[in-house]
């Protein structure tokens, strides 16, 4: 074995990665890039595409980065175990996906949890007194500088008329939550931050425990 190579990092049970290395920290030092100089190549309403020139010890080069502002979504379930969901036409793909409420978190919201809830109010009418945070993951840190923060709504009631923006078209659908998993699996719910808020839920939640596969889907 090369002496020169880079240790591997281990996973321990209590969810903790070790460097099996002597110095994690030295090892991490070697893998940073230091920026020497930046650009905005392109701003928008919702990002802005800067260009970063960085540099480690042995390369140099330009990367570019898309700078958003934070994002959120929500789970809303009601006390009949139902996941309010939204259908809606996406540009990326130019297609329907299925999806829970979510959106910016706008300067004006005064966290990602109030965001979070304006935005099931907004494209679903649903509304809850009782939501908890599920957590936050980088969306694509290779590109994208922002974080999305993710929540569940308990005992969601409808509150409200649907208010989406002006530009949305939004379809309510009510799906069992048990249903949730073989939905991700056959590719009906393939929105990578719902399947991430999600398995947030079902690694949190044992008591909601992961239903069986060979459950049918159900979508009303």
């Amino acid at each position: 074995m090369d002496s020169t190579a880079t240790p591997h990092a281990t996973p321990f049970a209590d969810g903790e990665v070790r460097n099996s290395g002597p110095n994690r920290s030295d090892t991490l030092s070697e893998l940073q890039w230091n920026t020497l100089e930046s650009s905005t190549e392109f701003a928008c309403r919702i990002f802005t595409i800067e260009r970063h020139q960085r540099s480690n010890r042995h390369r140099r080069g330009d990367f570019y980065v898309l700078t958003a502002d934070a994002w959120c979504n929500i789970i809303p379930i009601t006390v009949a175990g139902e996941v309010v969901m939204v259908e809606q036409f996406r540009h990326g793909t130019q297609d329907i996906t299925l999806e829970i409420p979510g959106g910016i978190v706008d300067p004006e919201d005064e966290s990602t949890l109030a965001a979070a809830r304006r935005e099931m109010l907004e494209e679903c009418g649903y509304d809850s007194t009782h939501i908890e945070p599920l957590g936050f993951v980088h969306p694509n840190p290779a590109i994208l500088n922002n974080t999305c923060h993710s929540f569940v709504a308990y005992d969601a009631w409808p509150a409200a008329a649907q208010r989406p923006d002006d530009l949305e078209e939004l379809r309510i659908r009510h799906v069992p939550l048990t249903a949730v998993p073989s939905l991700i699996l056959n590719g009906s719910i393939s929105h990578a931050l719902v399947v991430s808020a999600f398995a947030q839920l079902f690694l949190q939640r044992s008591d909601l425990v992961m239903p069986s596969m060979s459950h049918k889907p159900g979508i009303a």
